[in-house]
């Protein structure tokens, strides 16, 4: 077997990855940019993010290893038929949450608007703040990363309610669950609204203008998921005539955020360049490593894979 992997991988991890495929297979280490086109046809499985239309013919292909949690540019008939498709559930919990909350203390303490103040060298009072001690948080989306940040907010202190699509088993850290049907009922009560969620047909759209205004007055709201899960000419309305009170999002619709947009000039919209995951904190890196060891270990035994996509509907198979 051929086994073609693209992460740029430390030399402790080539090194555990040789022990383990020693005499069983060849292993082809390249970049996305190195890559040869005989080298993606002839691999039985691939481990990193190829440009989809290069895969269409890689007849040989029987897996490919996702360094990132979305799939949503494999679906849709672009693997050949038969390819079993991994992502990396599990390595994004602790960066993307911790930036999550990092983005709360900073819009409900006001330290972006204080910020501000020291790029303008003003030394003002920006008023009063909120705290998160006693505030409803909401989180639609449960899964490694929503999971992980409302485990967090719930030890700061707040009510936490959790929103997934189909499994009624709460976790410890939830106050209460509800189904995705559900949302609306809930929606109204959130001081904050969390969105985790993959890009799906079910996700698109999510929250569009009739659902931010169903929101909290004052409420605030985080996208770390897909941009556009939100409708981002809502949003600005929401945010400039004060039905909203911040808004943080490290995704965006559309991505890149165009340099004229106005949301860039919103006061209290806090947006980030879709980086609170990839590998800026090294623990998501040593996790994504150990996620692909696994996998690999479990392909060469034909063993059942971790983490694999559901094609249907995008979600991890339970």
């Amino acid at each position: 077997m051929k086994i073609v992997i693209l992460l740029p991988l430390e030399e402790y991890a080539i090194k555990k990855i040789e022990e383990l495929t020693k005499d069983r297979c060849e292993i082809i280490y390249k970049s996305v940019e190195t890559v040869a086109t005989e080298d993606i046809f002839d691999a039985d499985a691939i481990l990193g993010n190829l440009p989809p239309k290069l895969l269409k013919d890689a007849k040989k292909l029987k897996w490919l290893q996702s360094s990132m949690a979305g799939t949503d540019a494999y679906l849709g008939g672009v693997l050949p038929e038969g390819v079993k498709l991994t992502n990396v559930t599990g390595a994004f919990g602790l960066a993307i949450s911790e930036h999550m909350v990092a983005t709360v203390f900073t819009l409900y303490k006001k330290l972006h608007l204080y910020r501000d103040n020291q790029n303008r060298s003003q030394w003002l009072d920006r008023g009063t703040v909120k705290q998160i001690e006693g505030s409803t948080v909401l989180t639609v989306g449960l899964g490694d990363i929503g999971g992980n940040f409302a485990k967090k907010m719930k030890a700061l202190g707040a009510y936490t309610i959790g929103v997934r699509r189909k499994d009624i088993s709460k976790p410890d850290y939830i106050d209460e669950l509800v189904l995705q049907n559900d949302l609306d009922k809930v929606l109204p009560r959130a001081d904050i609204v969390a969105l985790a969620l993959p890009n799906t047909a079910e996700t698109k759209g999510l929250f569009n203008r009739e659902r931010i205004y169903n929101m909290k007055d004052g409420a605030t709201l985080i996208n770390v998921g897909r941009g556009n899960a939100v409708d981002t000419e809502a949003l600005c309305d929401a945010l400039e005539d004060g039905k909203l009170y911040a808004a943080s999002l490290d995704v965006t619709d559309p991505e890149p955020l165009p340099s004229d947009h106005r949301m860039w000039k919103i006061e209290n919209a806090l947006i980030t360049p879709h980086i609170s995951g990839f590998f800026h904190l090294r623990k998501t890196y040593e996790n994504i490593v150990d996620i692909f060891i696994e996998n690999l270990s479990r392909f060469l035994d034909g063993k059942e894979l971790e983490n694999i996509i559901d094609m249907d509907t995008g979600y991890r198979k339970k």
